[in-house]
């Protein structure tokens, strides 16, 4: 079973289609119409599960957010999360009403289920596509925020009983934002403070300590009646740009936590589907999810950005890419625990929509960004990977960089580099042999430095790299266009 997820791994990054269609399909072929005959029906354990498994996604998405990219594209995220939404679940509903003929209870709770973006499958896809900053930001932003609005309005028209009105629900949409919103800055804020100044034992521990502040952020939210998935995104993404120690480690950690997320949820999700039901089902959803996918999406994403600039080509390309994957499947079993009539229909009706528009979108990304002119070119530098490892008694810190391969500090010398006084390149390690550089040794793209540097210049010893990393020997302090006259020190550099 291990070989198999192993192998779909590689098959998803190589392919460009989200893991969710390969895993999902391990799952089918495990289950009752499968190899195994496996039968399954437990949808509140799928439910469960699913929740946990999107707090840990959700957390890995935002500890790979850059602040630097996704703050332009807040206030358009937002508006896609809200204002959008409400768009969506309209226009799918009423699509799902008149021309699949369901009830309105049963229609409101698809094109609330369809309307949430999903995480996994923007981060897995669009980090592979080179997009500008702002679509990615404003698609990963989107995706991180929209699961709470959407939670909120399954689980009301899911409820037995008359629904609440609109206003009322827009209220209760409001606050829970707000409180989750609130619970997510403050544990963020203050796990980063304590992981910065104080030292664990051993290096293993900060990964582990990260991740469970980032659970203890959506246990938080989820008690004090917020966002528990809009908290555990935003404490994970303040975490992931506090530049804290031995920062690689802890994101090869989540990425890997991730993954397992992904393949136990998907599995499970194909363990619960019955494939012989979805047959009267299949058209239904073919229609539904054009509905989505042609009417409904363009008009969310055109709508909601009305007040931003940006062009046609970007609000298009943003309307196909709005992939959903696990969490519309994992939501449209809260109607099934909540006994509503129709909802093992419903649940197909979106499982099927899921794979169908999914297997579509995903693969197509990249030329469809391509056809828009919008994708950039992806030989552009790369960041420079960053370790830091705090020197407690010594009051310094120990910087681990490494230079990837289309990094522009490719070429330039140690001299070059001008750190801030405090700091200096130690050791080199080129092709498994190390030796300690003179000013004139040229660094070469695959090579590590150690960077030791004192405790008041860390910050800006590590902006200097990055600075180099992206502008090459001409980056000035304050970005990467060049040297500005008279700046001296790094207690000048921006960081």
């Amino acid at each position: 079973m291990l070989l198999v997820a192993v192998v779909a791994v590689r098959i998803s990054s190589r392919s460009g289609l989200p893991s969710l269609l390969l895993y999902l399909g391990i799952g089918i072929a495990i289950g009752q119409d499968g190899i195994f005959h496996v039968k399954f029906d437990n949808a509140e354990l799928t439910q469960a599960f699913g929740y946990a498994a999107l707090v840990v996604i959700l957390a890995e998405g935002g500890l790979g957010t850059k602040w630097k990219e996704i703050k332009p594209a807040l206030p358009a995220a937002a508006m896609l999360s809200v204002v959008g939404v409400a768009v969506s679940v309209g226009v799918t509903a009423a699509g799902a009403h008149y021309l699949v003929g369901l009830d309105w209870r049963q229609s409101l709770i698809i094109g609330a289920v369809v309307s949430s973006t999903d995480a996994a499958a923007v981060f897995s896809v669009l980090r592979k596509v080179p997009l500008p900053a702002r679509i990615t930001g404003v698609l990963e932003a989107e995706s991180g925020f929209n699961d709470a609005p959407v939670v909120i309005l399954v689980v009301a028209f899911s409820t037995r009983g008359p629904v609440d009105s609109w206003y009322v629900l827009v209220g209760e949409i409001a606050l829970e934002l707000a409180i989750g919103a609130a619970v997510g800055i403050a544990i963020g804020w203050l796990g980063s403070f304590g992981l910065r100044r104080v030292a664990l034992p051993a290096s293993g521990l900060y990964p582990i300590a990260v991740m469970a502040i980032a659970v203890s952020a959506y246990a938080a939210g989820a008690m004090l009646h917020g966002s528990g998935f809009l908290a555990v995104y935003l404490a994970a993404m303040i975490l992931g740009n506090a530049k804290l120690p031995h920062w690689p480690a802890t994101r090869g950690f989540a990425d890997g936590l991730g993954w397992l997320a992904q393949i136990g949820m998907f599995v499970l999700l194909g363990l619960l589907v019955a494939p012989h039901d979805l047959l009267d089902d299949f058209w239904p959803a073919v229609i539904v999810g054009l509905v989505l996918t042609v009417v409904a999406r363009p008009l969310e994403v055109f709508i909601s950005l009305i007040p931003f600039r940006m062009s046609w080509q970007e609000k298009t390309f943003m309307s196909w890419a709005g992939l959903r994957g696990a969490v519309p499947i994992i939501l449209a079993t809260i109607p099934m625990v909540s006994g509503i009539e129709g909802s093992t229909r419903v649940f197909n009706i979106v499982f099927v929509l899921v794979v169908v528009y999914t297997l579509i979108q995903g693969p197509t990304l990249p030329w469809v960004a391509k056809a828009l002119k919008i994708a950039e070119d992806p030989s552009e530098a790369a960041d420079l990977g960053i370790e830091s490892a705090p020197l407690e008694r010594l009051r310094g810190h120990l910087l681990s960089v490494a230079i990837p391969a289309k990094s522009k500090m490719h070429g330039v010398e140690v001299s070059e580099l001008r750190l801030p006084a405090g700091a200096a390149v130690t050791l080199v390690v080129r092709e498994g042999k190390s030796f300690v550089p003179a000013p004139s040794t040229v660094l070469r793209r695959g090579d590590e430095l150690l960077v030791v540097a004192t405790d008041p210049v860390r910050d800006a010893a590590e902006s200097r790299l990055r600075a180099v990393g992206e502008g090459g020997k001409l980056a000035s302090w304050l970005g990467t266009d060049g040297p500005r006259r008279g700046t001296s020190s790094g207690a000048r550099a921006h960081h």
